[in-house]
Formats: structure tokens, C-alpha cells, sequence
């Protein structure tokens, strides 16, 4: 790592000059000076505020004196004027004599350079075209393409990537929603054609990894279809900057990334952050408690949700039926949300809803990154006007990583969609 560089240029001041103790008696110089200097490993760079401030012990010069100058640094506009004449200056020490610094000093500290944002090309699935502008909306270096996307008179699928020769050399991006097997095919084509084109890089974004819970063999015949489908992304074709990226959220069991082949980079984040900044909005938010509707449920998302208290049901076999109940925690007077990574029926959730209330829960909400909702399961969920836990959920949010669901339950309470499109749009410029 190179050293910083330190640049200052002074312009002398005669009163600032003799009214500091270690100049008396010395003759005062009108010339400019330019003191260049690098940094050894002792030297410290300390930060305030906006202000950078360098210090380095001193040497004793060949008379047995320390030398110092006082300079201002300052690293933006918005910093306190130089109309002080000299007030809060930093002191630097030297070892040779130079003349004081006037109010005009000014000193920087030479960093490298940030990095600029790479400019993305988004190709997306008819789904997910929502998502996608508000992807787009979230940066500037981000554009949308588009994709034709028609069949065949026997169904199978027509299509067409526009102005194909316009994207080599560019880093593209596909957003991709499996919702159904119907619609995997098509936007495999795509997935696989576009890496192909001369690109810089691939990214795939696949918010919802469908297959993700059915990951387990209990008994001998079983297909783990999550596997199935990792070993299918694992074959994207490499693009010219290596394998491709792939950009899944709050995937269902966390061992299912060493289902996938060394041509691909899974990239697991998570939406729980946007349920923390919610959260922070909430009149009641110094009384939320987390619970978790399993141990699974604790063990994906404790650590992100380790400052609020905590509440763990488990579910356990009577017979036929599993019966959920409190394992740990008190959820009296307090407003607690259920987290979880999905919900499709929405049974389990409800059965730890009713656990909850009669705990004492003061009130109950509900958080899923994915809300599935087959078969408009959504609508067995109501809304807490007042009556009490047990008869609603205050809120129950998701994201919009499942866009039919996002469109079946816009505008109903009491559910909220989150969005995953600023994380999205920071998760393209890895």
C-alpha cells in the first residue's frame, strides 16, 4: 500500500510569524514556501469531523530545538473559514527551521482514488419488469435492455435479445423470476445466450431460489430438486471476465451454496435489513421483540436481529398434527414480529400467531422475504383493526421478490412489500 502524501503551501505572515515563541528574534521571510513530505510507518493520521490532521515526533535540530508549524487541514468547502487567523490550527512538527503558515495555508492528504461505478446493462423477465425500473431508478449506472419475448405456434418459446451487438464489451445483468416451471425454460435460454456475447461480465439475479426448501432425502427415491437447479446455473457459460455472479436472497437452508459448481459465484444476501429500517419507523419500536416460528428461522437470521429480544416456538408432533409452542422467551406487553424466510400456506405463522397472543403479546406482526402464497393462501390473514393479536396481524411485510404476490396484495392490509431494488442495484456493482 503506497504511503500518503502530504503537500502544504504556505504564504508568510509577518504577525503570525513574530508572535510565535520559538520565532523571536528570527528575521521574517516574504517568499511562498512548499513543504512536501511523506509519512513513515510512525506517523499518525488522525480525522475530525471534516478536517485531516497529521503529527509526527520531532527531531532535535543541530542547536537542540524543536521546530514546529501550525497548519490548517482541510479536506472539503463546508469547513470553518480561515477569517480566524490561525485559531484551531494543526501543529505539525519539523525538524529544520521554516516560516510560519498564514491563514492561507491549506493542506491535503493525497488517498487513492474510489473506484467508479461500473455501468450495467439489466436485462430482465416480463415479471419482473416492476423491479427492474426501480432497480434502474436506484442508480444512475444502471440501464435498462429488453428482451422479445413470444412463442412459437407449439409453444415453445421465440426470442429475441435487441441491439445484441451493443452490449459486448459491457457488464450485464439479468433479473430472473422462477416463479413457476412454465416460465423457467424460456428465461434459461436468455441466461445462457447472454454470457455468450462478448460481455465484460454476468451477473444473475435470482431473489428467490424456488426450489430452496425442497433440499433433503428422508427416505431413498426422494429428488432434492434444490440441487437439480443449482447444478443448472452451475452451466451458465463463462462470459470473457470469468464465472458468473449469481445474487440470491435469503436462500432457505444456507448449505445449499455448496450445491453449486466452481463456474459460478453465489452471492447470498438478505432482506432483513429492510425489515430493521422499518422497524426503526414504528411509535412502538423500543418494545419490539423478534420471534421465530422454528429453530431453522433462529439459526438464518439471529445474528442480524441480535440487539432486540428474542422469542423461539418449535413445533412438535402430536399424532397427526404439529402443534407449535413457545420454547423460549416472554412476549408479554410487547409487540412482537414473526420472522422467517418464506411462507406459502401460512399455517405455521398462524398457529405461532395464536401462541403469541396468549403469551400476552401486546401485538403481532409478521415478516417473510418471500411471500409464495399459492392458491391466494394470503387471504387467510387479517388485519388487526384494534381487536386484539388474536384476531390480525398489526403488519405483515414482504418483499418483492415474488412479483405475482407483490400485485395480489398491494394496497390490502396488512400487508407492506419492501423493496429489494436499492439492494439490488449495490449488489451489481460487486
Amino acid at each position: 500500500m503506497p504511503m500518503p502524501m502530504a503537500v502544504a503551501s504556505a504564504v508568510s505572515s509577518p504577525a503570525l510569524y513574530n508572535n510565535h515563541p520559538n520565532n523571536l528574534g528570527r528575521p521574517h521571510q516574504q517568499e511562498a514556501a512548499a513543504v512536501s513530505f511523506f509519512f513513515p510507518p510512525k506517523l499518525s493520521l488522525l480525522k475530525t469531523g471534516t478536517q485531516y490532521s497529521v503529527c509526527r515526533r520531532a527531531p532535535r535540530n543541530v542547536n537542540g530545538w524543536k521546530r514546529r508549524v501550525w497548519i490548517r487541514s482541510e479536506l472539503t468547502s463546508n469547513g470553518p473559514s480561515f477569517a480566524d487567523r490561525g485559531k484551531d490550527l494543526h501543529e505539525i512538527p519539523r525538524s529544520r527551521p521554516l516560516m510560519a503558515a498564514s491563514p492561507a495555508v491549506v493542506s491535503t492528504v493525497a488517498f487513492p482514488p474510489k473506484r467508479s461505478k461500473k455501468s450495467v446493462c439489466l436485462f430482465f423477465c416480463e415479471e419482473m419488469r416492476e423491479l427492474a425500473e426501480r432497480v434502474a431508478l436506484a442508480s444512475d449506472s444502471i440501464e435498462l435492455r429488453s428482451i422479445t419475448w413470444r412463442v412459437f405456434e407449439d409453444g415453445f418459446p421465440n426470442l429475441f435479445i435487441s441491439h445484441a451487438q451493443g452490449i459486448r464489451g459491457q457488464h450485464v445483468a439479468f433479473l430472473a423470476s422462477f416463479s413457476s416451471p412454465a416460465v423457467i425454460f424460456e428465461q434459461l435460454s436468455v441466461i445462457y445466450a447472454l454470457p455468450r456475447l462478448f460481455i465484460s461480465s454476468f451477473t444473475l439475479v435470482l431473489p428467490f431460489f424456488p426450489t430452496g426448501s425442497y433440499e433433503r432425502m428422508e427416505d431413498e427415491g426422494d429428488v432434492a430438486t434444490a440441487f437439480t437447479l443449482a447444478r443448472i446455473l452451475s452451466n451458465i457459460p463463462i462470459s470473457r471476465g470469468g464465472p458468473t455472479s449469481l445474487v440470491i436472497f435469503d436462500i432457505h437452508a444456507l448449505q445449499e451454496r455448496f450445491y453449486f459448481g466452481d463456474s459460478i459465484l453465489p452471492c447470498f444476501e438478505s432482506g432483513v435489513p429492510l425489515l430493521m429500517n422499518r422497524l426503526q419507523q414504528l411509535p412502538d419500536s423500543d418494545r419490539i421483540s423478534i420471534a421465530f416460528p422454528d429453530d431453522g428461522a433462529w439459526k438464518r437470521f439471529h445474528k442480524q436481529l441480535r440487539h432486540f429480544p428474542m422469542i423461539i416456538c418449535n413445533k412438535v408432533r402430536e399424532g397427526d398434527q404439529r402443534i407449535v409452542r413457545l420454547k423460549e422467551g416472554d412476549p408479554r406487553g410487547r409487540h412482537v414480529v414473526i420472522v422467517d424466510d418464506l411462507v406459502q400456506s401460512g399455517g405455521t405463522l398462524i398457529e405461532c400467531q395464536k401462541v403469541l397472543a396468549a403469551h400476552g403479546a401486546e401485538r403481532i406482526s409478521a415478516y417473510v422475504t418471500h411471500g409464495i402464497f399459492p392458491n391466494r393462501s394470503w387471504e387467510r390473514f387479517e388485519h388487526d383493526t384494534g381487536a386484539g393479536p388474536n384476531n390480525g396481524l398489526s403488519y405483515f411485510w414482504i418483499t418483492d421478490s415474488c412479483p405475482l404476490t407483490v400485485r395480489e396484495v398491494k394496497n390490502r392490509a396488512p400487508f407492506e412489500v419492501l423493496s429489494l431494488s436499492a439492494q439490488i442495484a449495490s449488489a451489481l456493482q460487486i
